[in-house]
């Protein structure tokens, strides 16, 4: 059976984007691989943040994932930092990485253009190898990747065939896999740019764990286009596509077809809240459910933490002992 692993960065609360673009099918993905899902919780480290928050959504996110439907008992959910052999990894592996490769990096460049590269942490500038260490840690076959991401697993590649050529047959290369294509959400105030949680426009972006009323005023007060027409049609018609697009995915059906069913905005926004509250309403309840008791919660992802470790420490154990380095005692 194929191994894969996928993660969330706890930077935000889990949006409707999330779910709809990669989270349900990361349910699927627990009966047809041996999957392994992170918080990525080390990746949120590389702008500042605020200590109590950042706790406060790498438990909001765990809870997330599970109250999505991932099984415990089917995949490993775990948070990143609980498996210090991440972090190890990562250093062996920047002693085999190159400055050239990470400072061709697209978002590092993107991202450190933003604030000035003398401004920018070093971990900004290094995260591409942390994220090679959480995927060669578990011996990954496939990593499902967009475009987006395609230059790091390139690194990954890279890292790991120098890595084996130096020291011997110590990583798996995982190759790339194309991922299924969710629903490619958009902010409801500005559909021109994806749905996220940490973009500054509230109103646009609906959480997952959002009250049925506040998912009812977001979409109904969504930007609509000028005209009167309900077609599918993202570039002339941003705001309505983006609801059809929403409305498609949260009933399974396709958006252009589910443009017929409409002639103005107003039926389109209240069907859309519609489905999208009886969509999340399973996702909410059972969150409650796990927030309700957090010494579970906390157990929970500390035996998914418990399920990771002993795979990835004997990935470290194969690299420390090809580099070099004295066994622990």
């Amino acid at each position: 059976m194929a191994r894969v692993l996928s993660g969330l960065k706890p930077t935000g609360p889990v949006t409707l984007g999330n779910y709809l673009g990669a989270l349900r099918f990361w349910v699927e993905d627990q009966h047809e691989a041996d999957s392994l899902f992170m918080v990525a919780d080390l990746h949120a480290l590389t702008v500042p943040s605020d200590p109590a928050r950042l706790r406060a959504l790498t438990v909001e996110c765990g809870l997330c994932l599970v109250a999505a439907g991932l099984d415990p008992e089917l995949c490993t959910v775990f948070v990143q930092s609980h498996v210090a052999e991440h972090t190890e990894l990562s250093w062996l592996l920047e002693c085999t990485a190159r400055m050239g490769e990470l400072g061709r990096m697209t978002q590092f460049k993107d991202k450190s253009a933003k604030g000035g590269e003398e401004s920018a942490s070093v971990g900004l500038f290094t995260y591409p190898v942390l994220m090679a260490a959480d995927i060669l840690l578990y011996d990954v076959d496939r990593v499902p990747v967009g475009e987006d991401q395609r230059q790091h697993l390139e690194l990954t590649r890279d890292v790991a065939q120098r890595f084996n050529a130096r020291h011997g047959a110590v990583f798996v290369v995982p190759e790339a896999a194309v991922p299924r294509v969710g629903a490619r959400v958009k902010d409801l105030q500005d559909p021109t740019r994806k749905m996220s949680a940490s973009s500054e426009s509230v109103a646009g972006t609906i959480l997952v764990l959002d009250p049925p009323e506040v998912v009812e005023r977001k979409i109904k007060r969504a930007v609509t286009d000028t005209g009167t027409e309900v077609r599918f049609d993202v570039e002339a018609k941003p705001g309505v596509s983006n609801l059809l697009t929403i409305l498609g995915a949260a009933t399974g059906r396709d958006p252009e077809t589910v443009a017929g069913d409409y002639s103005q905005y107003g039926p389109l926004k209240a069907d859309t809240a519609d489905a999208v509250v009886e969509l999340l309403r399973p996702l909410r309840k059972r969150y409650d459910e796990l927030a309700a008791d957090p010494a579970a919660a906390s157990a929970l992802l500390a035996s998914g933490a418990a399920k990771a470790q002993p795979v990835a420490a004997a990935t470290v154990a194969r690299a420390r002992d090809a580099m070099g380095l004295l066994p622990r005692g």
